[in-house]
């Protein structure tokens, strides 16, 4: 019976391990982009975060395929329970887009731009920029790219007529700036001389995303007005791209296209070694910086980089997407 005590505690202790700490702050051992799971995480261990945690959560059912979880992080308490800055977090799940549900993805680009209009209010002056963050030769991080080549863009057309803006299309450049180790160059610094040059009021970033849970990898949409951390998600944090390094407001939009390899080992091992330190001991053993995606990868890229092409659109030109 001590024996068995004593495992059972051993799992649970493995299990805040794991998870995102305390009021004392402890980091994630999970790599993760997404809020809604850095909240999920936390309420696991801990207790479910209210307005006094500095964490307010409203969910909105589009139909019985589309939901929306707003999560808005109003307070410094919030920022080291969830370990993310303080603003809006926006997650779009759809289910189905893989299994070409009938109107699917329809619905999906619907509700991104009326989650998108919350954030992005249109008027006559409006000026944006695109930027398609990621690598187009590597399937996982090819959402940017994919995405920004179905931008409507037409700064060039209000440069040929002449026109200072107007009631149908806002005023729309856009911009891939590759990965720094292709370029040379911090994407966030690039973005910023695109910035001078087109001086947008908004700068949208699409970019691929990291998952605590696989199963978000087809199925997650995440919407945030904080900016983004190129590359955080993987441990491979770059020069964020926000307001005070690109000289505008940022709305990063994301999908998770890939999973942490030793998330699937950790979670694997939890249910099967009853002590945290044998699972540390082969995680530091066997681990390495590898990541899992999807077999169906391709289609996630094609299907997602649509919807939000699409929602971006609509949000963008009023007048033409209807």
């Amino acid at each position: 019976m001590q024996i068995k005590k004593r495992n059972e505690a051993d799992k649970a202790k493995c299990r805040q391990e794991r998870a995102v700490g305390g009021d004392k702050g402890k980091m994630l051992k999970y790599r993760t982009d997404l809020a809604v799971e850095s909240k999920d995480m936390y309420e696991k261990e801990n207790h479910v975060l209210s307005d006094k945690d500095g964490v307010i959560t409203e969910e909105i059912v589009y139909d019985e395929d589309i939901r929306a979880v707003r999560i808005k992080i109003t307070s410094p308490a919030g920022e080291l329970k969830l370990q993310k800055p303080m603003g809006n977090y926006i997650t779009i799940e759809a289910s189905g887009v893989l299994e070409e549900k009938e109107g699917i993805k329809e619905k999906a680009e619907h509700a991104v731009a009326e989650e998108l209009k919350k954030l992005i209010k249109f008027h006559y002056n409006l000026k944006v920029l695109v930027a398609g963050l990621g690598n187009s030769s590597v399937t996982p991080d090819a959402l940017g790219p994919s995405t920004a080549s179905k931008i409507k863009v037409t700064r060039h057309l209000f440069i040929i007529y002449d026109a200072d803006g107007d009631d149908e299309m806002a005023n729309v450049s856009c911009i891939v700036p590759n990965v720094t180790a292709m370029t040379g160059m911090e994407t966030a610094d690039i973005i910023r001389k695109a910035v001078e040059i087109a001086q947008p009021e908004i700068v949208i970033v699409i970019d691929s995303l990291a998952a605590r849970d696989i199963n978000r990898v087809s199925t997650t949409i995440q919407i945030t007005d904080t900016g983004i951390s190129p590359g955080a998600g993987m441990g491979n944090r770059r020069k964020g791209i926000n307001r005070q390094t690109v000289g505008a407001e940022v709305i990063a939009i994301g999908v998770p296209t890939v999973i942490d390899a030793s998330t699937i080992i950790r979670d694997t091992l939890a249910d099967n070694i009853d002590s945290i330190e044998k699972i540390d001991e082969y995680i530091q053993k066997h681990d390495s910086p590898m990541i899992v995606t999807s077999t169906d990868i391709d289609m996630i890229i094609k299907d997602f980089s649509d919807i939000i092409a699409n929602g971006i659109n609509k949000t963008l030109h009023p007048g033409i997407y209807f």
